[in-house]
């Protein structure tokens, strides 16, 4: 996605009765075990086992069919989607009907009481996709939509695809939460390294403040309308990967780690230490409690005038820069990797879309093991020319990616030592899109990190 699910999602709290929180997604490892939850079990029967793989030398069977395809995906990189099933459609004489949607999240479940489901629709959150599993009108993946997640993802996206043990979506694309903007001139100027590691990382932020100059060593925003405090729910979740185990992580989304678990407080004090600190932050915006009023879009925009030195954000941040921006190793802005305790260890925090069908038939299987293959990421990566998209799919060429940054985010992908997808988003809607955004917006305001953590534990619902 272009933006962070977190700001989307808080339409669903509220909405859907069934809890997220029955998603077990990860497992206790990278296994490709599937999670467990809701939803209808589906036997090995029902799983289409019909080879889609030759999908381009199907057109005497799919010839004259139509595809509908809806999506949270709209504006210029709905029309690189669009622009990339060109192939598909020439090769099997399908019609793909595209539908963007900003209230997508809110209307999917909506469309599957009234009956009017599309074909497949891209999910941005396994929650929501254990939720439309459960309503019994999505259809497991075919047998070949299977195989290409084997050959071409890291196990742990298989599970994210996956509930009571049936695959029913693929990855589509992804994006990668592990960055720290920074100006590469000001470190130039400075002299300052790049850090490679968390420790490196907190004594270049004690340099950068020791020296003034007029720059604080961090800024940031989590200002997001209803969305405020999704930012620090990141912050929480990047020191959680880093100073605990991927397991750890799981059993956390789950609430087999409980939220006020004195795991959980080692990796808030963590970044207390740094986004509580006066010293530290928020250059170009104000004191430690303007965090809260500045807007996420906003919180960076310093950097360009010296005024802060980092910003933990997303890949997609990018868009965010203004026009005339250089972003790139030698550009105005550029991002490295939120370092892991050492210079081997990569953890990555990252998100994505998945597909799932709501109508079984050929031209929609087939459709969908296009979106899964290798072929269709190169085709995607092709039709994005400005760059902003990238996938984890390990069938992509790195050199079909045309941004400096997108390419980063792939190599992060790919060697990433764990990947785990945004825990808020796992999480019951009432907690990943309620009490963890207020309670950590409280959190920045000056309540207590043992605090902040109790009242999140006591709003997991009990069910």
């Amino acid at each position: 996605m272009a933006l962070s699910s977190k700001r989307t999602v808080a339409a669903l709290a509220g909405l859907v009765a069934v809890s997220f929180g029955t998603v077990a997604c990860g497992g206790s490892s990278d296994d490709g075990s599937g999670p467990t939850g809701g939803g209808a079990s589906v036997g090995a029967s029902q799983i289409d086992k019909t080879d889609y793989s030759n999908w381009c030398g199907m057109k005497s069977q799919l010839q004259g069919k139509t595809v509908t395809v809806y999506t949270s995906i709209i504006g210029p990189e709905g029309a690189a989607q669009q622009a990339s099933y060109k192939k598909f459609e020439e090769c099997t004489g399908v019609t793909v009907k595209y539908q963007g949607d900003n209230d997508f999240e809110k209307n999917l479940p909506q469309r599957a009481q009234t009956g009017n489901l599309p074909d497949i629709a891209f999910i941005p959150q396994p929650g929501l996709l254990q939720t439309m599993v459960s309503t019994g009108k999505a259809i497991p993946a075919p047998q070949t939509v299977v195989d290409e997640i084997d050959k071409g993802w890291q196990p742990i996206w298989k599970t994210y695809g996956t509930v009571n043990g049936t695959v029913y979506a693929a990855p589509l694309g992804a994006n990668v939460k592990s960055f720290v903007w920074y100006s590469p001139k000001f470190f130039k100027d400075k002299g300052y390294a790049v850090p490679t590691s968390w420790d490196e990382m907190l004594t270049l932020t004690k340099k950068i403040a020791a020296d003034g100059g007029g720059t604080k060593p961090w800024c940031g925003g989590i200002s997001s309308g209803t969305a405020t405090g999704w930012p620090a729910t990141d912050w929480l979740e990047e020191a959680m990967l880093r100073f605990n185990s991927p397991e750890d992580y799981d059993n956390w989304i789950t609430n087999k780690l409980k939220f006020n678990d004195p795991k959980v407080l080692k990796a808030l004090n963590k970044i207390s230490e740094i986004f509580k600190n006066p010293a530290y932050v928020n250059g170009g915006h104000g004191d430690v409690k303007s965090i809260k009023s500045t807007t996420f879009q906003d919180a960076g925009l310093p950097i360009l005038k010296n005024q802060c030195a980092m910003l933990q954000q997303a890949s997609f941040y990018a868009a965010n820069w203004p026009a005339g921006t250089k972003v790139g190793p030698d550009g105005d802005v550029w991002a490295f990797y939120e370092p892991g305790q050492t210079a081997s260890d990569k953890p990555v925090e990252g998100g994505g879309e998945f597909t799932v069908a709501f109508r079984k038939a050929p031209e929609v299987q087939a459709f969908q093991a296009f979106l899964a293959s290798a072929d269709w990421a190169n085709d995607k990566a092709k039709a994005t020319p400005a760059g902003g998209w990238v996938s984890a799919n390990k069938g992509l060429d790195v050199n079909n990616l045309t941004s400096p940054l997108d390419q980063e985010s792939y190599k992060l992908l790919q060697s990433a030592t764990s990947f785990r997808f945004d825990a808020s988003d796992l999480m019951p809607s009432s907690v990943g899109a309620g009490s963890f955004w207020t309670e950590m917006t409280n959190w920045i305001m000056g309540q207590s990190d043992q605090t902040t953590l109790d009242n999140i534990q006591k709003s997991w619902p009990s069910n």
